[in-house]
């Protein structure tokens, strides 16, 4: 990706037509005294460390695209701050080990409860200024994207070191149907997009995908949509946009900048986390896994954790979204590091201790 910046000033208009010439060595005295501060201000934005709010519902590849992101070969440095929902974090772990600056909050939903350490934690990388060249905010999947993006503009601090420069919404192609029926954080991730990355596109058909396009279309025509397999997006049409027009957002949203904290997710949706201290055993765990997402899929949206097998070295990330699972090993367990298998479960219906005792279950004896 270029770090060139492209500035494309306006045409002037040619002699004789309609406007007197202006000498090319001068600007007329009331476009100059306008033009003077305009500057100052544009100078000033572009002086704000850039902000990428990746969200997107749950399952859809933010975290696939975060990790693209950091590995791609692009000179830039990011901090990042990723948000989970429940008790127990793994999203951390199944990002890339990089040298970037990573900072986890899961006691909460960015959107609700935990948006004070959000700017805490923007507050503090702020006096670590020279370090990075952005910050990537990676959220929930049952964020709302408004009261994040209201953090740029009502917390006065923030507001004075940050300029947020896009929303970046990851939607899953084949799911994306169900979820703005059943969830209205779906629909208000889409309508918050600068850009949208229609993602798992292998998985539906041209048909379905040109109505599923049509569907993000009516909720927001003015976003980019890139279609994408794997999260595949080139990284040039993710950062540095400078996308994010909160005009358009207050034509859609009157009362943006007037909204308090309140937020509340579905009632019936809830997060179960749990750990294993011994070894797994793989064909146990993958025996228990298969008959749970076949039995009660429906009812978990997603299904992610970080596995220690039995003999091998190396952690294993598992990931699934209603019924379809899938999972590699993503490297070695560091040095002297503790070799808990953790699993995070989010969905509606959810029984934590027939859901803890299969998971034990699946551990080595003892």
């Amino acid at each position: 990706m270029s770090d060139t910046t492209v500035h494309t000033a306006p045409r002037e208009d040619a002699p004789g037509q309609g406007r007197a010439a202006t000498p090319p060595d001068r600007t007329p005295p009331d476009r100059a005294t306008a033009a003077a501060p305009a500057a100052r201000d544009s100078a000033a934005e572009q002086a704000k460390v850039p902000v990428t709010v990746l969200t997107g519902y749950l399952g859809a590849g933010k975290t696939t695209l975060l990790n693209r992101i950091l590995t791609e070969n692009h000179g830039r440095k990011y901090a990042v701050v990723i948000n989970e929902f429940g008790e127990l974090g793994v999203d951390n772990d199944l990002v890339v080990d990089t040298d970037e600056e990573v900072f986890e909050m899961n006691n909460g939903c960015v959107c609700c409860t935990v948006r004070g350490d959000l700017i805490r934690i923007l507050a503090a990388l702020m006096k670590r200024r020279t370090k990075f060249d952005g910050i990537i905010v990676e959220t929930t999947g049952l964020a709302n994207p408004a009261p994040v993006a209201q953090t740029f503009f009502v917390d006065e601090t923030v507001r004075a070191k940050c300029r947020l420069d896009a929303i970046v919404t990851v939607v899953d192609a084949k799911t994306l149907p169900d979820r703005l029926r059943d969830s209205a954080e779906a629909a208000a991730q889409i309508a918050f997009a600068d850009v949208v990355v229609l993602n798992k596109t292998d998985l539906v058909d041209e048909a379905g995908l040109l109505a599923v396009e049509a569907s993000i279309r009516a909720i927001n025509h003015l976003a980019r949509i890139h279609r994408a397999t794997h999260s595949a997006v080139p990284v040039s049409e993710i950062l540095d946009q400078g996308a994010f027009e909160l005009d358009r957002i207050l034509a859609f949203d009157p009362d943006f900048l007037a909204h308090g904290d309140e937020h509340s997710h579905d009632a019936d949706i809830a997060s179960l986390s749990f750990e294993a201290r011994r070894p797994i055993d793989g064909e146990k765990f993958n025996a228990w896994m298969s008959q749970l997402l076949a039995e009660k899929g429906g009812d978990l949206l997603r299904t992610k954790g970080i596995l220690g097998y039995a003999g091998e070295d190396r952690r294993f990330a598992f990931q699934a979204v209603h019924m379809m699972a899938d999972g590699d090993f993503i490297g070695p367990w560091k040095a002297g590091e503790e070799r808990t298998s953790r699993l995070v479960f989010i969905g509606r219906n959810l029984n934590r201790p027939q859901l803890r005792r299969g998971f034990e279950a699946c551990q080595v004896a003892a």
